[in-house]
């Protein structure tokens, strides 16, 4: 019977390297509106998790369903037009590109479904995804960077832009892989206050974070993941006072 109001379902997953069972009876289920947190120690699984979702890796076996699609077996420029969207640990940018032609192309490709040729004119004459992308700068505070070039912000400035880029396409489900990493806290909690104003709007979120402080800010519900399993999940305060997860990360890398 289906649980209502999951979004995202990873059903019995497991993922092999060659000798190393790097996921084993993944079964996660991410809630409508939620934001769901997937923590754990250095070497976990955590972004082997997250790529199996996206379709950069395939799983060994098990499936993963969005909104009763099967995405296992899907490429993943399908995935994120079925409306799931990724800030990545590294972001991923035009660096030649000004800030706002940055955030302005992916509303264009998720509009035509390709790029055309021609893209560089068809951004000057679109003036209401230019709009709509100033409005996600100015969201993630990047407005008055909107002609500077993307190669030249700073890392934390990068991260936000890529934000910015995801939240155009209007996604259904944001999957942020370590999203506050390099940044100072100043620039840490303004992403929470985002993140926070993101929720508000009603968008699912599953995020992988080392810090806690964002962690315990933003989840509803936490999953610990250990070598490859995940040893616990609820909410902030049930996680809190695991035993397995205190054993987790005294016996892992603290970060």
């Amino acid at each position: 019977m289906a649980i209502p109001n999951v979004v995202l379902h990873v059903a019995d997953v497991h993922k092999r390297f060659g000798g190393l069972h790097a996921l084993a009876d993944i079964d996660l289920q991410i809630e409508e509106g939620q934001t769901h947190a997937i923590i754990g120690p250095n070497g976990a699984g955590k972004s082997t998790l997250l790529n199996v979702c996206i379709g950069k890796l395939a799983p060994t076996s098990g499936t993963v369903v969005f909104d009763g699609q099967v995405l296992t077996g899907k490429k993943p420029y399908e995935i994120n037009q079925l409306g799931i969207a990724r800030v990545f640990q590294t972001p991923e940018i035009f660096a030649d590109l000004s800030v706002l032609q940055n955030v302005m192309i992916p509303a264009l490709a998720k509009r035509d479904g390709a790029f055309k040729l021609n893209l560089m004119r068809s951004l000057d004459s679109q003036t209401a995804i230019r709009t709509e992308a100033e409005a996600m700068l100015e969201d993630v505070g990047l407005l008055n960077r909107r002609d500077m070039l993307a190669g030249s912000l700073s890392r934390g400035d990068k991260r936000r832009m890529e934000l910015a880029m995801c939240l155009i396409q209007r996604p259904r489900l944001l999957l942020l892989d370590e999203p506050t990493a390099g940044m100072s806290r100043h620039d840490t909690n303004t992403t929470i206050d985002l993140l926070k104003k993101i929720k508000s709007r009603g968008m699912t979120k599953v995020i992988i974070e080392h810090d806690m402080h964002v962690v315990f800010s933003l989840a509803d519900k936490i999953s610990v993941l250990a070598q490859g399993r995940i040893i616990a999940d609820g909410t902030p305060d049930e996680v809190r006072g695991n035993p397995k997860v205190q054993e987790a990360y005294l016996g892992g890398a603290h970060q």
